[in-house]
């Protein structure tokens, strides 16, 4: 059989076009059809008039219902005297729910016989324009030739290539037997989407018969990057399931230096239904130790979506008959279509349990650096209203924290707030030019809470827990403002702030003498009953703009523009500490011979909600001082607008500080000062704040204890009265800057749809929310490299000695080729001169339908490497090798 490809006439043979044929099992096909030869010399050239000309093949004496329609882009020849109908050049043929797509088709109306394939491209050399085939609902099934019976439909496909549901069936060949069964010969059923994969797990059907929903194989045998391995199946029966289905999760075998051998990760996948999946694994220790780990994950499309896990763990990391350590730990996500009920919202992030969990259970939490060595967990459950046309919103929520290291729980049960917008009650709508009292504002704020502070982890669940140590509060809000212009420059500004707060109790504390000498015990008790707190404070202010220019007449900078905004205000409040007010009061020790009295002074709302109002009447000035500056640069010769750039220079830089007229001493507050701003070209940000003492302080020596040790007195006397400049207390600078690849290309290429969270479809979102958390599978090897870096330095003065914090951080990866990356994180410590324990490295090989990782911290406590390759297939994703060095197996692990 001889054919013509497009056009340019080069002759191609079937021997040249199809990939990978075998010369016993592909000797019908190789046979030359003679006529098709002679036809194939006889056909007259194609010409432009014959694009797009259709043929329509009507029906035969065979009694066909339908009609074949067929069309060519390059041309059509058609043979009466045989009935054989060519078309070439992106050929299409369609018969009832039977569509062909092919470089060449060849449609034989005697023999009712369609045979369609590929041909070499001339100037590539490469096989182009193979069929792809469709029938009905099924999904498109490409091949390198087909030969297709219109009239009994039955269809013969060389080297297939088709997905089944997450796998795929390629090479070899298949023929169609009726629309529920396929017989296949010598097909791969693999997990990649290739005809022929360099790289593949597959299992190679000599002999089968696909249904629908399954594979009945004969022999069978397995087969890796296209080597044979000597394992095989006389027969077997693969599944190729249109949903998720249940099944067992393979764990991994190993040894524990601690806890003994294990069989780690044996577990069940229960798939419920299409909105929710069940995944239970559980590891268990040769010394009697064990895991147990339950994950459900649930998405309503449109609607919403999250997960719950629950783990618990019991260890035994001591001696044999020592009681074992038990852990749990629950965490929760969940998030709501904004879409789906506009005007409520309703979110979730829980992260609770024991503290010696992540230390504990190395293995649950997948052995994440982040994890082992987190200081604390967090969690938060909020509910959100926003009424329509209205200035008021509500927010409920539930919060969690927890300090590991001194093993406390703080809860919220529950805090409330609500919100009114701020308002102008004598704002005119249809005034134009607004009265001074239209524009004062009066805004609305309730917050609410019931609290639990510092309980510890061992007291969480008694009885007396949520009875004794219950803390509740309210505190309301009202802020009134006016601003309006002056002398066209100033801006002015007044606000009157009242905050009330409410409590079912109080606290009172009173002092007990110790048994030695000298020695007071403060004991603080807590009353039931309401009390109320309100304050109230005042300030009005003036602020407006300075601008300065300094023009360049040579030079490519134009000139430099300075901006300063100084602004000043008189705030006051009153002594709240004033025994009238009743908020605070004095606890007093009782006096013995020889020991004197003690007395301390307190607030009755310490350790509540929203505390209470603060002492010392405060009636001064507040200062503040802002600055940027900025330069005009000349346009390029290449900029066709011919605007002059603006480039900050100084991006702020703030001074700030307070006078209190009603303090007798120390009335100035500190000079705090803070600025930012970024260079090379807005790539890397700079920032730096710090406070300056302006009060000598005074530092003696005194002996205590037989030791020498400092005191520090701080005297009413500024430093430039002794002409020096105001003390330094503390500063802190900070560089951060994340650069990669595309950080210098001038232009941004559109991101593909279905990229990113905006432009995916909702079935990229559904495999989304389903998928496990794997950071291999946000690997992306499309930027060459990446690199983020953060410096810190903190200076810390208090007279009697210094300190000084020096670190740097970096992290990013690098792509070494197209398919190798290599991730970095560490921290070092430059005044110690050594790198952080939790410096780590990973190496990431993408093998196309495999990926390949390998995690390392090469150092440390946590010393240990992971190395896993696994499938991509989302069906087979517990299908993996795994190898890893844990780092309770470290010698110095304790």
């Amino acid at each position: 059989m001889m054919a013509s490809a497009k056009r340019g006439h080069h002759n191609v043979t079937v021997r040249d076009t199809i990939i990978k044929l075998d010369s016993i099992r592909d000797r019908r096909l190789l046979r030359l059809d003679k006529k098709d030869k002679a036809n194939k010399n006889n056909r007259p050239g194609a010409s432009a008039g014959q694009l797009n000309t259709r043929q329509d093949t009507t029906p035969g004496a065979g009694g066909l219902k339908s009609i074949v329609k067929s069309v060519a882009e390059d041309s059509t020849f058609v043979d009466n005297e045989n009935k054989i109908t060519y078309l070439y050049g992106k050929a299409r043929v369609t018969y009832e729910d039977f569509e062909l797509d092919a470089e060449y088709i060849r449609v034989n109306e005697k023999t009712h016989l369609i045979f369609a394939r590929g041909a070499i491209d001339p100037r590539t050399k490469r096989y182009v324009g193979r069929p792809l085939s469709k029938s009905k609902n099924e999904k498109p099934v490409a091949s390198d030739s087909l030969l297709f019976d219109y009239k009994t439909k039955k269809v013969k496909i060389w080297n297939p290539a088709s997905e089944q549901e997450g796998n795929f069936i390629s090479g070899g060949q298949a023929k169609r037997l009726n629309e529920n069964e396929v017989a296949y010969r010598n097909v791969i059923f693999s997990t990649c989407n290739l005809p022929y994969p360099d790289t593949h797990f597959g299992i190679v059907i000599t002999k089968g018969i696909g249904e629908k929903k399954r594979i009945i194989s004969g022999p069978a045998y397995l087969e890796i990057a296209g080597v044979p391995l000597p394992i095989g199946l006389p027969f077997g029966f693969f599944p190729k399931p249109d949903s998720r289905s249940s099944g067992v999760i393979l764990p991994s075998f190993g040894e524990d230096q601690k806890l003994g051998f294990f069989l780690r990760n044996l577990g069940y996948y229960m798939a419920i239904n299409d909105n929710i999946d069940l995944t239970t694994m559980a590891t268990i220790y040769s010394r009697g130790s064990y895991e147990i780990n339950t994950n459900a994950r649930y998405l309503k499309r449109y609607k919403y979506g999250g997960s719950l896990t629950l783990a618990y763990g019991s260890h035994n990391y001591g001696l044999p008959g020592d009681p074992a350590a038990k852990d749990f730990n629950i965490t929760w996500t969940h998030s709501q279509d904004p879409n789906a009920n506009p005007g409520t919202t309703f979110s979730a992030s829980v992260n609770a349990g024991t503290s010696t969990f992540y230390s504990n259970s190395v293995n649950q939490s997948n052995f994440n650096v982040q994890a082992l060595t987190q200081n604390s967990l967090r969690s938060s459950i909020n509910y959100g209203k926003t009424w329509a046309n209205s200035p008021f919103n509500l927010n409920i929520s539930l919060g969690h924290s927890q300090d590991l290291a001194a093993k406390t729980v703080n809860l919220e049960l529950p805090t409330l707030s609500f919100n009114m917008a701020t308002l102008s009650p004598f704002k005119n709508p249809e005034s134009v030019n607004q009265r001074w009292y239209e524009k004062i504002t009066v805004g609305y704020s309730l917050q609410a809470t019931n609290r639990l502070n510092n309980i510890p982890e061992s007291e969480l669940f008694k009885s007396n827990t949520f009875t004794k140590r219950l803390q509740n509060g309210m505190q309301h809000t009202i802020p009134i403002a006016f601003n309006t212009t002056l002398a066209k420059f100033f801006q002015f500004n007044t606000s009157i702030n009242y905050i009330e707060r409410w409590y079912l109790q109080s606290t009172r504390i009173r002092l007990d003498r110790g048994s030695s000498a000298g020695q007071v015990n403060q004991i603080r008790d807590t009353v039931p009953g309401f009390n109320r707190a309100g304050e109230y404070s005042f300030s009005a202010g003036f602020s407006t703009k300075l601008y300065g220019t300094v023009p360049f007449k040579k030079g490519n900078i134009q000139a430099i523009r300075h901006i300063t905004t100084p602004s000043i205000s008189f705030a006051y409040r009153p002594d709240f500490g004033d025994p009238s007010y009743g908020y605070y009061r004095t606890a007093v020790s009782s006096a013995t011979v020889p020991y004197p009295y003690y007395a301390t002074r307190y607030s009755i709302f310490d350790g509540l909600p929203y505390g209470g109002p603060s002492p010392g009447k405060q009636a001064g000035l507040n200062f503040s001082l802002d600055n940027t500056i900025e330069a005009k640069v000349k346009p390029k010769s290449t900029d066709t607008t011919g605007t002059p750039k603006k480039i900050p220079i100084l991006q702020g830089l703030t001074f700030s500080t307070f006078y209190n007229f009603a303090a007798d001493s120390l009335k100035l507050s500190p000079i705090n000062f803070n600025g930012h701003t970024s260079i090379l070209n807005q790539k890397v940000n700079l920032s730096f704040s710090g406070s300056f003492d302006p009060y000598v302080t005074l530092v003696r020596d005194s002996i205590s204890g037989g030791q020498i040790q400092k005191y520090i007195r701080q005297i009413n006397r500024y430093t430039w009265q002794d002409g020096r400049f105001p003390t330094l207390r503390q500063f802190t600078f900070s560089m951060s800057s994340s650069l990669n690849s595309s950080s210098f290309s001038p232009k941004k290429a559109p991101m593909p749809v279905g990229t990113s969270m905006q432009t995916m479809s909702a079935d990229q979102a559904q495999r989304l929310a389903l998928m496990n958390g794997d950071p291999g599978a946000y690997i992306d090897f499309n930027v060459p490299w990446n690199i983020s870096l953060n410096y810190s330095y903190n200076y810390a003065n208090n007279y009697s000695g210094s300190t000084t914090a020096n670190t740097l951080m970096i992290s990013g990866d690098v792509s070494i080729t197209q398919k190798w990356k290599i991730q970095y994180n560490t921290t070092y410590d430059i005044k110690a001169g050594k790198l952080s324990d939790a410096t780590s490295f990973a190496i990431y090989r993408d093998l196309h339908c495999w990926d390949l990782s390998i995690n390392w911290l090469p150092f440390g406590f946590y010393k240990s490497y992971n190395v896993t390759l696994k499938v991509k297939s989302t069906i087979l994703q517990d299908l993996k090798l795994s190898k890893r060095s844990d780092y309770t197996n470290n010698p110095g692990f304790n």
